[in-house]
């Protein structure tokens, strides 16, 4: 089993994402259960949310990554969920 931390982003708050991006990148980096991550865009081409895939059965460890996460910490998010994810395709 996997889990999917899925983020979206405050609206007007993309130069709070510039301004923490590589405090952002660095914490997926130091995470060796992250197997995918990338932003969501919007219409207009921007950074609008977050999509990081866990290799992980713990939901407590992705609490723990997204609590401790430098954009959740600035306030970038307007919403955020954890999903248990199945994946069934390249397994």
């Amino acid at each position: 089993m996997m889990h999917a931390l899925i983020c979206t982003d405050k609206p007007g708050h993309l130069e709070v994402r510039k301004a923490n991006r590589e405090a952002h990148l660095a914490h997926l980096r130091g995470d060796s259960r992250v197997v995918q991550a990338g932003p969501f865009v919007n219409l207009a081409g921007e950074m609008a949310g977050s999509l990081i895939i866990f290799d992980t059965d713990d939901r407590s460890h992705v609490e723990a990554f997204a609590a401790a996460d430098p954009y959740a910490q600035a306030g970038l998010f307007e919403d955020v969920r954890i999903e248990a994810w199945n994946r069934v395709i390249n397994a």
